[in-house]
């Protein structure tokens, strides 16, 4: 613009100057007027120049405007910002023990319920992530060999979640979003948390690739939280101690030790030896298991936990509802056990009878299922078989997404997961100062998005880059924000610190037609309920959207 404006005094010049008779130049040139075709020519250039720079004033003094909106808006919201709104305040609350509904599901044609043990009908208390990492710290020492410092780390509780994913090339452990990406701050090597920088120096970017998808585990399970935070305090162990390490080895050390800590029956003895510190009592199961009998319904446990694990906490958690303790089983019309998922939906391995009091298998082929009878091992194929059971009849409870639920919906059958982490990620989401942040990011994501749209890159002018310095600030403390609700390392289970899902409620969005906190929440629905899934949510039915238009009326009343 700067060489369109030394062009000015020329302009002037020509439009100021002598007049030129056209007969005259004929006259002194003859016939030849090519020189006043030349001059006529610059006459023109310069025109087009003066147009140019009418234009480039126009779009500068347009874009300086469209700034000086944004800044209007921004400052009326940043007022707006001092309170919560009444509208969000009324908004309905998300019940934390409903029933959320990926695909739609009749509950009348089911006819056959199934459950795993392990966080399904057992309930734990935080006690048992200590134990079971306490326990596989323990093996790693005296069976690794690796260092006796080791025995002096403890589980912290306030760094995993569930659904991360550990890198068994770089160490890292990663929270990834629905598309498959790096959350911005969800990327640890040991307990250090990187840097966007340092994601993109070890990444290339922040998405993960299909070749690069291949060396990550999933940590979806209720061993995952132990086992997550204790290959990230051995990485941090080989980081402080300046030792070379190979990243996947620590992953399958932690996890063969972690399998140790349940094949082996350590974790399942420790847990019975103090059942009160480990189990939650549980009579509202009880009531579900009945109701769901009285209705004419089929039973059947289908657990990987050994019997006598799971007799001792059936027993336990039911001892008070129950009256006689044993007679749980007599709930059941199949008990299975040590099924060996998720190759029991796969494989075609023979059923075993089980002896109870002798604790052995008997030889006899099993050709039916027979009350109070406990049976190991077995397969999809022979379960349906003996059973006769159809697929869309019978729904599957789980909580691992691989294990429980995979393999079912595969088979046909309709499945349920069991998120215990749900209750207290929806409370969260209910409060309004979690719904205000949301609803803060909302608007300044939207500021953000028209400023980026209307300032092309080549004219961005100091206003624009303070404005938008101020509008990242902002965005980066209602994420924070947010973040710091759930926990403060890797933030929500569900949620990305920008409120969209994470691969997580990807998974659960595949294979679970419906997702709950616990199995007994059903009692709140007859058996002939039909589930139906929201026309108006685009991902996960548990999720609100605060929409940044709460704060309009209030941003607008504040404008000058």
């Amino acid at each position: 613009m700067a060489s369109f404006r030394r062009l000015l005094p020329l302009c002037s010049s020509l439009r100021q100057g002598t007049r030129f008779s056209f007969s005259g130049v004929y006259e002194r040139f003859g016939a030849n007027v090519c020189g006043y075709s030349k001059f006529t020519s610059s006459v023109h250039t310069v025109s087009k120049f003066e147009e140019k720079i009418k234009r480039a004033e126009a779009d500068a003094s347009e874009d300086n405007d469209d700034i000086d909106n944004i800044r209007r808006e921004f400052d009326a919201a940043k007022r707006s910002f001092l309170e919560i709104p009444e509208a969000l305040k009324a908004m309905p609350k998300t019940n934390p023990e409903g029933i959320y509904v990926n695909r739609g599901l009749r509950l009348d044609l089911i006819q056959v319920y199934g459950f795993d043990y392990d966080f399904t009908l057992a309930h734990y208390s935080a006690n048992l992530q200590s134990l079971i990492y306490d326990l596989a710290k323990e093996h790693m020492v005296k069976e690794f060999k690796y260092p006796e410092v080791c025995m002096s780390f403890k589980y912290d509780p306030s760094f995993p979640i569930r659904g991360l994913y550990y890198d068994r090339e770089h160490g890292c452990l990663l929270k990834l979003d629905f598309f498959g990406s790096i959350e911005e701050e969800g990327c640890f090597y040991g307990r250090h948390q990187l840097s966007e920088e340092e994601i993109v120096e070890i990444y290339g970017t922040r998405h993960i690739g299909r070749d690069q998808a291949r060396r990550l585990v999933g940590l979806m399970d209720f061993f995952c939280f132990s086992e997550a935070c204790l290959i990230a305090d051995m990485v941090q162990y080989f980081v402080d101690a300046k030792l070379e390490f190979d990243a996947c080895y620590i992953y399958e050390d932690v996890n063969n030790a972690i399998q140790h800590v349940h094949h082996s029956g350590l974790m399942h003895r420790g847990i019975l030896s103090d059942p009160h510190r480990y189990l939650v009592k549980n009579g509202q199961l009880l009531r579900f298991l009945r109701m769901l009998k009285e209705k004419g319904k089929k039973l059947f446990l289908l657990t990987n936990s050994p019997y006598y694990f799971v007799d001792g906490g059936m027993q336990f958690m039911l001892e008070d509802s129950t009256g006689n303790s044993g007679s749980w089983k007599e709930l059941f019309d199949v008990v299975i056990a040590k099924a060996n998922k998720p190759g029991f939906y796969t494989s075609e391995h023979p059923f075993r009878c089980y002896d109870t009091e002798k604790d052995t298998l008997a030889f006899t082929k099993v050709d039916t299922f027979l009350k109070n009878k406990i049976y190991y091992h077995g397969s999809l194929k022979s379960f349906l078989q003996i059973t006769k059971w159809k697929g869309p009849e019978v729904i599957y409870f789980g909580d691992h997404l691989f294990s429980d639920l995979r393999g079912p919906s595969k088979a046909g059958w309709r499945t349920a997961a069991i998120i215990h982490e749900l209750e207290d990620e929806i409370r969260i989401q209910n409060e309004d100062r979690y719904r205000f942040e949301q609803a803060k990011f909302h608007i300044l994501q939207e500021l953000l998005g028209r400023l980026h749209a209307v300032i092309p890159s080549s004219k961005r002018s100091e206003a624009y880059k303070l404005l938008m310095g101020e509008l990242n600030e902002e965005r980066q403390k209602a994420r924070s924000m947010m973040k710091r609700m759930f926990n403060t390392s890797f933030g929500a289970t569900f949620l990305t610190d920008k409120g969209q899902e994470s691969a997580f409620a990807y998974h659960i969005h595949q294979y679970a037609d419906v997702y709950t906190s616990k199995p007994e929440n059903f009692l709140f629905f007859s058996p002939e309920t039909w589930l139906h899934a929201p026309c108006d949510i685009k991902i996960m039915p548990h999720h609100v959207k605060i929409p940044s238009s709460l704060f309009k009326t209030s941003r607008c009343s504040s404008m000058p």
